[in-house]
């Protein structure tokens, strides 16, 4: 039902190798959608499910997870005991429910799932859109941003767009949008179109440079606990010692969280990271002298 949703430009077919069924399965089930009271549209010989069947539900009310929601989920599951039956039917649910290792979705409701269907469609469509009254932390201000939306993150939260003013492509988050507005201009830059990536420490950029550091316990818990997703990419040493080794887009996300735990942290190689932390303390020497 997902792939169908979105669906508009895969035959029969092609949904049946991308699911791993028969073309007769697939005709199947669509068969069964239409019983049920959904309306199945064909643009092209590409079928799509109708958003204005009956009981059509919005992709943006369904109930998601993020990816650290889901692999805390999914952690709190395996803490169970093994011979616990719901352990095994909570798995078999998770991935019966989503076919990636863990699919990372949040839930999208009210004003943010307003503004989710206007830029889904804006996608879907390649037309620009004005991001009315986008509140940016970054410049402190408020104001309307005209873009081209091309590429959610996982969980719906942010937005990939291009930024024809600046000529650069920038990541804006959904709930700092007052409305999503669509203009009848198409994308003009599709070619520069690149969704950045985003670090355990949730920067984002284009380029990304590699930290490591070494933590104690005491730092290595607080950084799982705050940012789940870093345990992928810590190893342990010994019993009081972990190594992070992770690509990161800046050092400001990084560099917040060693300088929080300046005696529990060793960074063993990123001159960078370095450089950014000295700086950062001498402009707090500076801001607040010793008297």
């Amino acid at each position: 039902m997902k792939m169908l949703t979105a669906n508009s430009s895969l035959t029969v077919d092609e949904i049946a190798d991308k699911l791993g069924i028969s073309s007769r399965s697939v005709y199947r089930y669509i068969d069964t959608f239409r019983e049920a009271g959904f309306v199945v549209k064909k643009t092209n010989n590409c079928p799509k499910l109708d958003k204005s069947s009956h009981y059509f539900k919005d992709i943006s009310q369904l109930i998601h997870f993020t990816e650290e929601e889901a692999y805390i989920l999914k952690s709190a599951i395996e803490s169970i005991d093994e011979n616990n039956l719901i352990k095994q039917n909570l798995k078999k649910k998770l991935y019966t429910i989503y076919d990636y290792n863990i699919l990372a979705e949040t839930i999208v409701s009210g004003k943010n799932g307003r503004n989710v269907a206007q830029l889904v469609k804006a996608i879907e469509n390649k037309n620009t859109v004005i991001l009315k009254n986008y509140a940016s932390a970054h410049n402190n201000d408020i104001r309307d941003r005209y873009v081209e939306p091309y590429a959610f993150t996982t969980n719906y939260v942010q937005i990939w767009c291009y930024c024809q003013d600046e000529n650069k492509n920038k990541l804006f988050k959904v709930s700092r949008i007052g409305s999503v507005e669509i203009m009848p201009e198409t994308w003009q830059n599709e070619a520069d179109h690149r969704a950045g990536y985003i670090d355990i420490f949730r920067m984002n950029s284009e380029h990304t440079t590699t930290v490591k550091l070494k933590l104690n316990l005491r730092a290595a818990n607080l950084l799982m606990e705050e940012y789940p997703l870093a345990s992928k990419y810590l190893t342990k040493l010994s019993p009081n010692e972990w190594l992070l080794v992770t690509d990161v887009c800046s050092m400001d996300g990084v560099g917040r969280f060693v300088m929080g735990l300046l005696d529990d942290i060793e960074i063993v190689e990123s001159p960078e990271l370095q450089e950014y932390i000295a700086s950062r303390l001498k402009n707090y020497q500076n801001k607040f002298p010793l008297s």
